[in-house]
């Protein structure tokens, strides 16, 4: 088990079997030392500040940070192999009147950082959406920095 599958079961948090894409696209695609997270939504359905809470926002954006890891492990094999985050991009299906994406998506940033320590921090950008694929309430794109092989 590598090291950050390890901080997860202390965190008391694993990964799932990852869910096949929906569509013609891979799940993720590395160029030199970036490896490109096709963007993935939370299992968790409905609206930021309507039907859901902020807290349970959180709670669905480090849940699909864990999907986004359980694709990239199944992908590269081992997540020690993650050296750094460069990017995550978060689109929160939000209320209208619903204006803290940047917290929501503090629950995958929090757990970014608490896995990957100094080199999990990253540049961010949070977006309030109208409406996700499949009603989700949180969708995540993100570029990670792998090892270089060569």
């Amino acid at each position: 088990m590598s090291a950050i599958e390890n901080k997860l079961t202390a965190l008391g948090l694993s990964l799932q079997q990852p869910k096949p894409p929906v569509g013609n696209y891979l799940g993720s695609k590395i160029i030199g030392e970036l490896l490109f997270a096709s963007g993935r939504v939370s299992d968790c359905t409905g609206e930021v500040g309507t039907d859901i809470s902020l807290e349970q926002g959180k709670e669905a954006a480090r849940n699909t940070l864990l999907l986004i890891l359980a694709i990239i492990k199944q992908d590269i094999g081992d997540l020690d192999q993650i050296v750094g985050v460069i990017k995550v991009t978060g689109f929160i299906r939000s209320s209208t009147n619903f204006t803290k994406q940047p917290k929501v998506l503090d629950g995958a940033s929090d757990l970014l950082v608490a896995l990957f320590g100094e080199a999990g921090r990253h540049a961010r950008t949070a977006t309030g959406v109208a409406q996700l694929p499949f009603g989700a309430s949180v969708q995540l794109d993100i570029i990670f920095q792998v090892k270089n092989e060569s």
